[in-house]
């Protein structure tokens, strides 16, 4: 079964027609581009038919019909000659260059190029006549400067073509990157929402099955009061961590990040709400680290006490810091085994966080049981990419 032939565009079947009906009103009125050949009169309505019907192909079998054209246009310098027939022949020189392969497009400039000088030469050597270098002229005219116009229209359309590529790629990448940002967005706002509140419902959830379980009037009455505090507490942090996310105007200052200068403070809620927690700072006195590095400790310290106030057995929680030479070493230790009493449901954020922040900033962490299952224990290592001042 053959291939049928595609259709022709609908530009060459109006240039075909055009050149058609143009050469048809040249024969009619005279209108010759040579005379004294060897066949006249309607002889030259031949080439210029078979010219016009390769314009149909000019776009969908550029170099049939080239090669096609070719031979009407020699045929046409038999007769008294057409000039639609030339003209229709350098538009399709034109189309086979614009249309054609990357190689046909690169030889027929060439192709052209040879002639446009070989020809002359040949003629002059033959007729002894100057008039011989006008040869050269026509060639010229009627097969380079088409070939080479539709290499440079080709070679504009081809640099088009790959700014809009390049461009479409880097609209993509932009786009990869902004969601990148959006995901990386989401995850810090998922881990600052977790360490702020998972410590005061965490207390909360604690206190509250105590005072349901004891019938103790004041255990109830201690556990009521560790309740309003961390529901007072809570609630004044996801007010402020509201207020900055609605916040677009960008004329308030960024909240003050917390700092390791605040683990005092952070150990003796914990104690507050049933833990007994101590902290060994080893650290230089008043040493400031890098921002980042003092945040990640600080909420690394707040999500393992956290996590020893759902799950730690009964007995001392120390918390520590030293500072070597190139990381800040944070430890947090607390007694491992069953516990009595109200435990709160963990869901295994607070390492996965954890783990975040440590990883982000380039550091290791590791969280488990000693080998005598007596003590868990949560190490992170984060190095230090500068030097703090120390005040």
């Amino acid at each position: 079964m053959t291939t049928p032939l595609p259709r022709p565009h609908r530009d060459d079947v109006l240039i075909a027609a055009a050149g058609l009906l143009g050469g048809l009103v040249f024969w009619a009125i005279g209108l010759h581009s040579q005379s004294g050949r060897l066949l006249s009169g309607s002889w030259s309505l031949l080439p210029l038919c078979v010219m016009s019907a390769m314009e149909l192909l000019r776009r969908t079998a550029p170099r049939t019909a080239l090669a096609v054209a070719v031979l009407a246009l020699v045929a046409d310098q038999f007769t008294s000659g057409n000039l639609a027939t030339v003209l229709m022949f350098t538009d399709i020189m034109y189309a086979a260059v614009l249309y054609g392969t990357p190689a046909t497009a690169r030889r027929i400039p060439r192709i052209t190029v040879l002639l446009t000088i070989a020809l002359p030469l040949g003629f002059y050597a033959w007729l002894r006549s100057p008039d011989a270098l006008l040869v050269g002229v026509g060639t010229g005219l009627i097969g380079y400067a088409p070939a080479a116009t539709g290499l440079l229209v080709r070679h504009h359309r081809e640099a088009a073509d790959t700014a809009r590529l390049q461009a479409e790629q880097t609209a993509l990448l932009a786009e990869m990157d902004r969601t990148q940002a959006v995901i990386a967005e989401r995850s810090r706002m998922a881990r600052e929402l977790h360490d702020l509140v998972a410590n005061h419902l965490s207390a909360i959830a604690i206190h509250s099955t105590a005072a349901l379980s004891l019938d103790d009037p004041k255990t109830t009455r201690d556990a009521l009061g560790v309740i309003r505090e961390n529901s007072v507490d809570g609630l004044a942090e996801m007010r402020r961590l509201i207020g900055l996310l609605r916040d677009n105007s960008g004329d308030q200052e960024p909240a003050a990040a917390p700092t390791l200068a605040g683990l005092d403070a952070l150990v003796a809620q914990a104690r507050t709400n049933g833990l007994d927690a101590r902290l060994a700072d080893e650290r230089p006195a008043g040493e400031r680290l890098p921002t980042p590095v003092e945040l990640a400790a600080y909420r690394i310290v707040q999500e393992s006490l956290t996590n020893a106030l759902k799950h730690a057995a009964p007995g001392e929680v120390t918390v520590g810091l030293t500072r070597e030479a190139s990381a800040l070493t944070v430890t947090v230790r607390s007694p491992y085994g069953d516990r009595p009493g109200p435990r709160a449901p963990g869901s295994g954020a607070g390492l996965i966080g954890m783990r975040e922040r440590v990883a982000l900033l380039g550091g290791e962490f590791g969280a488990g049981a000693d080998d005598d299952k007596k003590v868990w224990q949560v190490r992170a290592q984060l190095p230090v990419a500068e030097r703090g001042s120390t005040a």
